[in-house]
């Protein structure tokens, strides 16, 4: 868990390839973004783009990629991605998820609290510095 914001929780994505790459929940269980209402939604969206402005504040990305894909899984979460310069040119242009499977299964690129701790610890007092 990285931090509890109004719309949402935010927790730092099972794989770490790419430094920062977190998720954010809704508050509650919901299976689209359309099913919350309009207030909730507001908040949502805004703490998704608080949890980018986090990233960029936070790494050495120089772009967020926001996504909401909802094709496999019956439940409401957006990836937040930071981008990196020093990602192959190849890269930078395509999804994330075009990435190798290798990035997504082995165990080096799992988020490790001894490696990754430092950057979460960051997030979570830049989110509640700005969220209060």
């Amino acid at each position: 868990m990285v931090a509890q914001l109004r719309g949402g929780n935010v927790i730092m994505g099972h794989t770490q390839f790419l430094p920062g790459y977190c998720i954010l929940l809704p508050k509650h269980v919901t299976p689209t973004l359309n099913d919350l209402d309009l207030k909730e939604r507001v908040a949502y969206l805004k703490d998704m783009s608080i949890v980018g402005d986090a990233l960029l504040h936070c790494t050495q990305a120089y772009r967020i990629n926001y996504e909401i894909l909802g094709n496999t899984s019956n439940y409401l979460h957006a990836h937040i991605f930071p981008r990196y310069k020093k990602e192959p040119l190849i890269r930078k242009k395509l999804p994330v998820w075009l990435y190798s499977k290798k990035y997504w299964l082995e165990p080096k690129y799992w988020f490790n609290p001894k490696r990754d701790d430092q950057l979460k610890n960051k997030l979570t007092n830049y989110l509640k510095r700005v969220s209060q």
